[in-house]
């Protein structure tokens, strides 16, 4: 089934046979830029991650106190998108205090609610992390009618 608006690439129906597997994705990406710089059509390309995992990081250690100020900075920064928005409608010079004003209260609402919400989960997860997707490989795929150029341009032999 061919999707519509699709350009070929990104439907299933071409046919697409390995080029070459590498480790890293910074390698499969070095290859298809300079398949690109080669003049080759790169729409006939694709990257395929191989064996995905995803991978948590560990950034810091969470308390009440880190949740609490997490939480007033980001009502800070909503206070002043809304002072902001509501200074428009205030006559003279009172803009200045309505943005303060805002900024304030909603960073102390954000306090409340940061060191609420982390003080409810009772220590089951006392740290912040980033998680990501990774593979443990990468393969090119070229469409079957430009593998051999494509392994010509980039010098690889047929297996």
């Amino acid at each position: 089934m061919t999707l519509p608006n699709l350009p070929q690439a990104m439907s299933n129906a071409a046919d697409y046979r390995p080029l070459i597997e590498l480790k890293g994705y910074a390698d499969a990406q070095d290859l298809v830029d300079f398949l690109s710089d080669s003049g080759f059509p790169v729409s006939n390309v694709r990257i395929i991650g191989t064996d995905l995992h995803t991978v948590e990081q560990v950034t810091r250690r969470k308390t009440n106190g880190r949740a609490a100020l997490e939480g007033a900075a980001s009502g800070a920064w909503f206070g002043l998108l809304l002072g902001l928005l509501l200074s428009l409608f205030v006559p003279g010079q009172a803009w200045f205090g309505m943005i303060v004003a805002a900024v304030i209260f909603t960073a102390l609402w954000g306090a409340l609610f940061g060191f609420l919400a982390h003080w409810s989960t009772r220590g089951k997860r006392d740290f912040a992390s980033v998680k990501a997707l990774e593979a443990s490989g990468y393969e090119v795929q070229v469409t079957a009618e430009h593998l051999a150029e494509a392994r010509r341009l980039a010098r690889i032999d047929a297996v």
